[in-house]
């Protein structure tokens, strides 16, 4: 019986650069659609508060120091795309706040409209995430990720140390 060796080719970080390069386009998309989602389409979109290149308001910060999920469905403005991440405006208790995120922050992607979703490895020095509630933007509520998981896509690859 043999181990299979260690790959000197780093495919995780690879795939999980595609995948995040999947929300950059989609992101881009509506961006050059004017800020418009088409039909009935909206986004959650969950992301590591702490990683490298955030930009929060400290009070989103201090109530959600490991991770939050946001909303793009009605109430957002200002949504700017760029190769490494992207800027938006969104509305907390009535409070209007910019967030700049980058793509590598990003721990998860759901359009419920169309039960798609995908769902990446923090790449923040292997955190793990913790129990967090919704930021709860102002939006409507809507069920959070995908009904049964048929469009899910998962990357999870074993890390060895």
């Amino acid at each position: 019986m043999s181990e299979t060796p260690d790959s000197l080719i780093p495919y995780d970080e690879i795939v999980q650069e595609a995948l995040r390069a999947v929300v950059g386009r989609v992101l881009g998309e509506v961006e050059r659609g004017g800020g418009n989602l088409p039909g009935n389409h909206h986004f959650y979109i969950t992301f590591k508060t702490a990683a490298p290149g955030v930009r929060i308001p400290p009070h989103l910060t201090e109530r959600f120091p490991d991770e939050m999920t946001i909303v793009l469905q009605n109430k957002f403005w200002d949504l700017a795309v760029t190769e490494d991440g992207f800027q938006v405006g969104l509305s907390f208790n009535q409070v209007p706040s910019k967030l700049e995120i980058p793509f590598s922050a990003i721990t998860a992607f759901v359009d419920p409209a169309v039960d798609f979703g995908l769902q990446f490895q923090a790449s923040v020095a292997d955190m793990a995430p913790e129990a967090h509630d919704d930021a709860e933007n102002d939006t409507p509520d809507s069920p959070v990720g995908p009904g049964d998981g048929s469009n899910v896509v998962t990357v999870d690859f074993g890390r060895k140390k």
